[in-house]
């Protein structure tokens, strides 16, 4: 904690080598042996305990490193740095160690094959190494090579690790096989004709890995199994886009910050009002079938489409050029429809390829880099209603890149740009031109409008932003676009399109430790959106900061001010709306998270001068009762008061403000209350059981029905007033309007929005690493949902209708075995 000062433990560390491994070792002397705290935890799930470790850039492109951590337990970390400063440790290599505790410390030995790292081979190599260790205790870290809080990077500053000579690369050959046995028991009618034969299943495949050389590898999968992932959080999603998740599946993770665009050289890349489009989305490949059923009966639906193989090559040749490529087939996915005792079988995901290609070259030392990503979807479209919903073919292109603007490198220019080609049927172009991220059926748009001709549809995105790498103070500026055309939702992720966004962010950060705090910051931001008609879609302040106290206690805030602007997304493809000025704050506090039993609570609020209001709260409380248990709990409660929930929109001709439609909405009243629990119980470092539960229930009440009165503003005429008429039907829980009373206008029906959706989510894996790279896993996946009582809110209740609900239980049993050859 104290900056600079020499380390208060004596650590000597040696470097060793032969034909086959690196070898490095540590004696880590302690004055109080007792007091050295060694927890147990699965690999890459580092507890807070005492560490030994090493990163070593054989690369030496002062860019990347490798890095081994040890805790005295044996819990195993590894991952690698990139961009300088960022780390991945989705990475595993297979490499071995031994711990001894003892009368002066702990000592650590650890053996890393040459073939789990990249080099170029030379006659005499020098790479790039630095060392590390963890007092617990005293809340110390210590380097071998120090870098100032001040500073940025972290390979780049590295020591020079010299005689190496006469390593000569091997051949690298690793097979993974694996076998697995599933047993369903899912919620079922009993005369459904497909369950018995999908109850049990046994299945197999392969990983296999492939050395070229000494620095680039070739991964390949045939028909993959990811049943050990764990189940994505429930979620309410009410707004017209996509949810994004996490990537966790083990093949596509490893490796992935290769494929990364248009974030490098930069320590920072803010975005206020702003999300950079993905144009890789690893989920996209595998994805749940997107045909729908057009035949009534009993339905055998695939939950996901799969990979029939994948193959992934990554690494560097010559000088400091990274390369990437990915290639996947899914098959051709059907869906089965029992009708009446005839069998009929309907395509719902068409034969599809996936290619991605990335490259970067860097100049200087990491102070100038260019690169370029390419990515394909091409679909075998033989199913008339797929044509309808899917492209044929999509393709994205971009280059990427960053500049030092001094020779201190303190600020660094980053940028990219990228176009989209989408190509399928007309129907198909409507629907992309009328989905969320664009909404070109807008009746008030004007510069590029719905054209119900087209088969194809280009568009692209580029942003330029200039940050600040080193210092105190804080300066970074960016200003962004994407066109109403950019499309990369087939192989990569994007909420919207048609925006271009500005901001500029300055601050302050103290590192220097005073009389009541070690460190602390603020800064304060400014963004602009506008979208391509020139209407301000987005303006607003931000401040955000934090403190940390000399108890290790620490607070942050985020403060928000939105000023008037326009929104293009409340009527889903309405006429624009105003939205009127409205502010949020957050905070958050934590404690020490050396003791024992830890906790961190959050907190916001939110409210608007439309009358919305919403307010949350959030704990997170983490216990280790020993060194082998892990308890965490992290309950949370929100209550948000919409003022115009989005129900529905309904043809008038005689809505003639707002351009022949209506455009219906309600006051809804949400309440969200719901947990993440986690067990992680480690009997030793190779076998573990990890418990996930999450139970959510979220129940919303709709009332007080209206409709815009007219485009560009947020007025409404409430149902019930100014001779409009609402009725309510218990019988058939429907709503039937009457927008005029004894105007000329029709009436109009729609069903009760209410909702009451009731969830749990549990995951159970209990995993032995009983070799190094082989592993057995069973896996217990449990869960039940619940609808009960739609609009209606009662904990007690709803607790109890959501545990005596019907569940879907699914058990498997995963063998895997490691060959290096």
């Amino acid at each position: 904690p104290k900056e600079g000062e020499k380390a208060s433990e004596r650590t000597e560390v040696w470097v060793a080598y032969d034909d086959d491994a690196l070898y490095v070792a540590a004696r880590l002397y302690d004055s109080q042996p007792d007091s050295i705290i060694g927890r147990l935890a699965r690999r890459d799930n580092m507890p807070e305990s005492d560490m030994f470790g090493f990163a070593v850039d054989s690369y030496f492109d002062r860019r990347t490193a490798f890095v081994f951590i040890l805790n005295p337990a044996g819990t195993m970390l590894d991952g690698v740095f990139f961009n300088d400063s960022w780390n991945d440790w989705s990475w595993d290599g297979i490499w071995d160690y031994g711990i001894d505790l003892n009368g002066d410390g702990w000592s650590v030995e650890i053996r890393v094959p040459f073939t789990q790292l990249r080099f170029k081979d030379e006659e005499e190599m020098k790479w790039g190494v630095n060392f590390y260790r963890r007092i617990h205790r005293k809340n110390e870290e210590d380097h071998f090579i120090h870098i100032p809080k001040k500073e940025s990077g972290y390979v780049s500053h590295f020591a020079t690790l010299i005689g190496l000579r006469g390593i000569k690369s091997k051949q690298r050959f690793e097979l993974l096989p694996y076998f697995v046995s599933k047993a369903q028991y899912l919620i079922h009618d009993k005369n459904d004709p497909f369950y018995k034969g999908k109850q049990y299943r046994l299945n197999g495949g392969a990983d296999l890995k492939i050395g070229i050389g000494s620095n680039l590898t070739l991964d390949a999968t045939i028909n993959p199994d990811f049943g050990q992932v764990e189940v994505d959080p429930a979620v309410v999603n009410l707004s017209a886009f996509e949810t994004f998740y996490e990537e966790k599946r083990p093949f596509f993770i490893e490796g992935d910050n290769i494929f990364r665009f248009g974030t490098g050289g930069a320590n920072s890349n803010w975005g206020f009002n702003w999300g950079n489009p993905q144009l890789l989305y690893s989920r996209r490949i595998g994805r749940s079938p997107q045909g729908s059923i057009d035949h009534e009966g009993f339905v055998d639906y695939p939950t996901e489409t799969r990979i029939l193989g994948a193959a992934k090559l990554t690494g560097k040749i010559g000088d400091n050029l990274s390369l990437g490529f990915i290639n996947a087939v899914t098959e051709r996915t059907f869906a089965t429809i029992d009708s009446s005792n005839i069998k009929i079988e309907q395509e719902v995901e068409p034969l599809t390829y996936f290619g991605v290609f990335r490259a970067q070259k860097e100049f200087n030392s990491g102070g100038q880099a260019i690169g370029m990503i390419g990515t394909a979807v091409i679909r075998d479209l033989d199913n008339l209603q797929l044509r309808d919903r899917l492209s044929d073919k999509a393709f994205t292109l971009g280059v990427d890149g960053w500049t030092s603007l001094d020779s201190a490198q303190t600020y660094v220019m980053t940028g990219y740009f990228a176009g989209s080609y989408s190509h399928g049927s007309d129907n198909y172009l409507v629907r992309l031109q009328r989905s969320s991220q664009r909404y070109l059926q807008r009746p008030d748009a004007a510069f590029m409008r719905i054209d119900s001709s087209l088969t194809s549809l280009p568009g692209y995105v580029g942003r330029v932003a200039v940050n600040k790498q080193k210092g105190n103070f804080i300066f970074n500026s960016a200003l962004g676009i994407i066109s109403p055309g950019f499309e990369s939702n087939d192989l990569g992720f994007q909420f919207r399109a048609n925006v271009i966004n500005a901001h500029i962010v300055t601050g302050y950060r103290w590192f220097e430790p005073d009389n009541f705090s070690r460190n602390k910051r603020i800064t304060l931001s400014y963004f602009r959106n506008y979208n391509f008609d020139g209407d301000i879609t987005g303006q607003g302040l931000m401040s955000f900061g934090g403190i940390q106290f000399l108890n290790y206690y620490g607070f942050g805030y985020n403060f928000g001010y939105n000023f008037a602007s326009y929104s293009t997304d409340l009527t889903r493809g309405g006429p624009i709306t105003l939205r009127l000025p409205s502010f949020f704050v957050h905070f958050q506090g934590y404690s020490d998270s050396r003791q024992d039993l830890t906790g961190f609570v959050g907190g916001n609020y939110s409210r608007g001068e439309s009358g919305y209001e919403g307010y949350g709260i959030n704990f997170d409380l983490n216990w280790k009762p020993s060194t082998q248990i892990n308890l965490s709990i992290g309950p949370s409660f929100e209550k948000n008061a919409e003022v115009a929930q989005w129900v529905r929109r309904f043809s008038d001709s005689y809505a003639i403000n707002t351009y022949g439609n209506r455009y219906v909405f309600a006051e809804m009243d949400q309440k969200t209350i719901s947990a993440n629990v986690r067990i992680n119980w480690t009997f030793t470092p190779v076998l573990s059981l990890q418990l996930y539960l999450q139970p959510l229930i979220s129940v919303g009440d709709f009332k007080n029905f209206k409709e815009l009165i007219k485009a560009r503003s947020f007025e409404f005429l409430k149902y019930g007033e100014s001779g409009s008429t609402i009725k309510y039907d218990s019988n058939s829980d429907n709503y039937t309007v009457d927008p005029d009373g004894s105007g000329p206008a029709a009436s109009f029906s729609f069903s009760n929005p209410d909702f009451n959706y009731k969830s749990i989510r549990a995951n159970l894996v209990l995993r032995w690493e009983f070799s190094p790279g082989s592993s057995f896993y069973f896996v217990w996946t449990h869960d039940k949902t619940n609808f009960a009582n739609p609009g209606n809110f009662s904990a007690s209740r709803d607790f109890k209708n959501l545990w005596n609900a019907e569940a879907n239980n699914i058990l498997m049993i995963k063998f895997s075995y490691w060959l290096g050859i």
